[in-house]
């Protein structure tokens, strides 16, 4: 097995760089990392490190990347023998969970990716209005937030979300994803 980090890869006439491409002997793994934090300082480890994680605050971008990743992930499984994972760790509850009831429409509303929901087809950012953000999977995902960590204090708890792309059969008629 070898691996190889930001490797260029060739979709729809440009170079795009991927974050990590793993090589098995029949099977290649494309990955993309995204790492959304909000403030939390402690002390863990053995032995002990110092932590100050900052708070990134833009918790509708950080879905917009995500799903983002899931689309290009999408273009670079064309090849039969190459699957996809996004990634996504963070103590961001407000990422992994549902929006409240009553609450308002937000622009990246169709982005959401809380514990439950299930990204598949056209999403609009700001129902349309900002057609740049437009992203358009071919795949069904249903999303699942599991446990990372526990750590003390406000912000501690850290979860990740795991997408699996599939090599996906693809047509000459097929639109590309936007992303």
């Amino acid at each position: 097995m070898h691996s190889r980090l930001e490797v260029p890869q060739r979709a729809e006439g440009k170079a795009e760089y991927l974050d990590l491409l793993c090589i098995g002997p029949s099977t290649r793994t494309a990955i993309e990392f995204k790492y959304f934090t909000r403030r939390w300082t402690g002390t863990v480890g053995t032995p002990a490190e110092d932590f100050a994680l900052k708070g990134h605050a833009a918790a509708d971008l950080a879905r917009l990347h995500f799903v983002r990743d899931i689309a290009r992930l999408e273009r670079f499984c064309r090849r039969s023998d190459q699957n996809g994972l996004a990634v996504m760790l963070t103590n961001d509850a407000s990422l992994w969970t549902p929006p409240g009831a009553g609450r308002g429409r937000t622009r990246d509303q169709e982005f959401r990716i809380h514990q439950g929901r299930e990204l598949t087809g056209t999403l609009l950012w700001a129902e349309g209005a900002y057609t740049a953000n437009t992203c358009t999977l071919r795949g069904t995902y249903p999303l699942d937030w599991v446990p990372y960590s526990e750590l003390d204090g406000p912000g501690g708890e850290f979860r990740y979300l795991a997408v699996s792309v599939s090599p996906l059969s693809h047509t000459a008629d097929d639109s590309p994803s936007h992303a």
